[in-house]
């Protein structure tokens, strides 16, 4: 393991779970993105009450890692092979990748910190951070695709074309306003907030993270802002990086309150997670949000390699459906959805289709999850 991967973890005790070898990612798989315009016209079979944009392409991984490091994964691929076998791929609305502009990065990146990923692109080595994120050539374009599609995502959104999106290749939680971290050059979530802000006159958004690591750059950026509301599920950060996210991480000043962190201990299945997520609900209900964020990161799962947590893709669902409903009694129904991370194949696949599942159901969400009733890893 290299040492960028080392430096994610911090010593801890002998986990609790047996770790599972990471699959191939997929390389022998034949399916091919070819991405449409969310303007096209579906024929009716397609046509669901709330569409559902999904934004995959081959521009979102055309630039990884190279080598064994766990980054370098094909999450898409393996995400889009059984989301086919689902038959899940013929009732979304897909949408087109592009690259962010300069203009747009800096919505919510300093100035300074957007040119050196550029130079770090051009250079195609070293690192971006201090040695937890990797420079390669085109980390730049990677990352800024990865914010310009998102963009999109949002402005269908707003604009009514969906409901509901989801950019599996997304969700980079821990780069902070003037620096990247955590294989993270650039917080394509922070960019978002900002827009829906400056853009659209959105104040009060929720953003929930279930990814086994703390969302902490959208944290630290909006700690002390009272109307970024955060529910944040991950392992303890006593036993994981980025170290942070503990209970008594409410917001600062004025946002006391407001941020959630609720740390699950290494080795807490589904039914720790579901105790958890009741309490994020009630808590996102009292502030009513006017738009939700959710990063459904599958490095929760049972099996992943750089964490210890053994939830199931049952978890992922059930905190789908419960955002669901919140966004359809607060925000006309409006939920934006980013993969996270996730480095084990298989578990991104299940995971991730489980939650698009979840997305494209055409059972109305009009009310909150009654009793669970799904199996729990542990049963």
């Amino acid at each position: 393991m290299s040492s960028s991967v080392k430096a994610l973890r911090p010593p801890k005790p002998k986990p609790r779970v047996c770790y599972l070898v990471p699959i191939d990612n997929a390389s022998n798989s034949t399916h091919q993105v070819q991405p449409v315009s969310l303007t096209m016209k579906l024929p009716h079979s397609m046509a669901a009450p709330r569409p559902t944009a999904l934004w995959v392409g081959d521009a979102l991984t055309a630039h990884r890692l190279p080598g064994n490091h766990p980054n370098s994964i094909d999450r898409q691929t393996a995400f889009l092979d059984e989301a086919q076998r689902a038959g899940l791929l013929d009732q979304v609305r897909l949408g087109t990748p592009r690259l962010a502009t300069r203009e747009e990065l800096r919505r919510f990146h300093d100035a300074a910190h957007v040119s050196w990923v550029e130079l770090c692109s051009r250079k195609g080595s070293g690192h971006v951070d201090d040695e937890d994120t990797p420079a390669y050539p085109g980390v730049f374009e990677a990352a800024a695709t990865r914010v310009g599609t998102a963009l999109d995502a949002l402005e269908h959104l707003m604009g009514g074309q969906a409901s509901r999106s989801f950019q599996p290749v997304g969700g980079m939680h821990h780069g902070r306003r003037h620096r990247g971290a955590g294989f993270c050059p650039f917080n394509d979530i922070g960019v978002v907030i900002e827009t829906l802000r400056t853009r659209h006159q959105l104040r009060r958004v929720a953003y929930i993270d279930i990814d086994a690591h703390q969302g902490d750059g959208v944290y630290d950026s909006y700690a002390r802002d009272p109307d970024l509301i955060i529910a944040d599920i991950h392992q303890d950060g006593r036993t994981l990086y980025p170290g942070t996210g503990h209970a008594d991480e409410t917001g600062i000043g004025a946002a006391a309150g407001t941020k959630l962190n609720l740390p699950l201990a290494p080795g807490a299945t589904d039914h720790d997670f579901f105790s958890a997520w009741a309490r994020a609900q009630v808590h996102l209900e009292r502030f009513q949000p006017e738009f939700f964020i959710f990063q459904c990161g599958a490095d929760s799962l049972a099996g992943d390699p750089l964490a210890d947590l053994r939830l199931s893709s049952a978890s992922h669902a059930h905190a789908t459906r419960g955002l669901l409903a919140l966004a359809e009694r607060y925000a006309k129904g409006r939920l934006m959805v980013f993969g996270g991370g996730g480095y084990h194949a298989a578990n991104v696949a299940s995971a991730w289709t489980a939650v698009l599942r979840e997305l494209t159901s055409n059972a109305p969400h009009l009310g909150l999850p009654g009793p669970i009733k799904y199996a729990t890893n542990d049963s």
